[in-house]
């Protein structure tokens, strides 16, 4: 007696399914020699608008808004970042294009969320200088982000560049003792008033603009382009701190300059964590003070309470300035203490 069929000729169960395709992967892949160079201006929720080069002429958008190719992987695709794309550049209504490759950061700003946490968040690619923003009053100035900025920006191997706002309502020389013997430039401004000096600072470079929320980020940077339309927003009377008005990071080109300077509005923060950043790394952006810890210990930090440390061998033979050794140890310091 031959075996029941399970499946009746009328059932599609009976019917072989079709096989799987097995074709064999290429090695070879695209070359993508006819993509396009872009700049990424901002990201949000998975997808990348920019700016390609060019923009404006042969049919292509002042605007692109873009995808990641899966080929990159889980690679981070950040504002600044210089990339290869491909498809539909025409920046219409629906439109999508897709980056196929990012090239090689000449810098990278990175933070983590706290001291503790081993993840970094890369902030903004390929910027050459940091400007850090604080308040000279309303809100009162905390020299805990800035230290901590400063570190950031030593670290990442930009040019920091102090921009203290408000000026009308506190002198900054105060202030400014405390960072002067770093060497670290510095640029005051005041509501309406000439930004020539801070205009000049920004020219022709790429530069990305932090601060606390409410010290004025955001009105520097309508004045300084003035299609930005950036939010501006208040301090608490209370609290004495500012709502975060801006909620992305947002490149901008600055008008009227040749040498094609831009600048990046980023949220205002209230810690920025130092986990990825390690003392001998903080001390190369010193030269003078890393000549002379050549001789330290294995391990040592170069703190204050670092037994036999260079940086103090150095001070009492006089070769070492002590202001400026302070203000490292102040910078090493912040590394570990609240930043808010």
């Amino acid at each position: 007696m031959p075996p029941r069929q399970r499946y009746g000729t009328d059932d599609h169960e009976h019917y072989e399914r079709p096989r799987r395709r097995t074709r064999p992967r290429t090695k070879d892949r695209p070359s993508y020699a006819d993509a396009a160079e872009a700049v990424v201006v901002t990201v949000d929720r998975g997808r990348y608008t920019l700016r390609p080069d060019g923009a404006g002429s042969d049919g292509v958008g002042e605007r692109v808004m873009a995808m990641r190719a899966r080929p990159l992987g889980r690679k981070a695709v950040v504002v600044g970042d210089r990339v290869r794309v491909v498809g539909d550049l025409s920046g219409d209504d629906g439109s999508l294009a897709r980056i196929v490759e990012v090239t090689e950061r000449r810098t990278v700003l990175r933070r983590t969320a706290d001291d503790d946490d081993a993840i970094e968040r890369v902030i903004v690619a390929n910027a050459e200088q940091l400007v850090v923003v604080t308040a000279l009053a309303d809100p009162e100035p905390r020299t805990g982000l800035v230290d901590r900025a400063l570190v950031a920006a030593y670290d990442a191997g930009m040019q920091p560049l102090l921009c203290l706002t408000k000026a009308d309502l506190a002198d900054p020389d105060a202030f400014l003792t405390t960072y002067r013997s770093l060497g670290v430039p510095w640029v005051v401004t005041q509501r309406g008033g000439d930004l020539a000096e801070l205009r000049e600072r920004l020219a022709g470079r790429g530069s990305v603009l932090l601060g606390h929320s409410g010290v004025g980020k955001s009105t520097l940077v309508n004045a300084l382009v003035p299609d930005a339309d950036r939010e501006v927003g208040h301090v608490n009377a209370v609290t004495g701190r500012g709502r975060h008005t801006s909620v992305s990071a947002y490149l901008m080109t600055l008008p009227d300059d040749p040498a094609d300077g831009w600048i990046v509005d980023t949220p205002g923060i209230r810690s920025f964590g130092l986990a990825h950043v390690q003392p001998e790394d903080l001390i190369e952006a010193f030269p003078d003070l890393d000549e002379e810890t050549e001789e330290c210990p294995r391990g040592c930090t170069h703190g204050d309470d670092e037994p036999e440390c260079g940086l103090d061998e150095a001070l009492e033979a006089g070769r070492a300035d002590a202001d400026r050794v302070r203000s490292f140890r102040r910078l090493l310091a912040a590394r570990s203490e609240p930043a808010w």
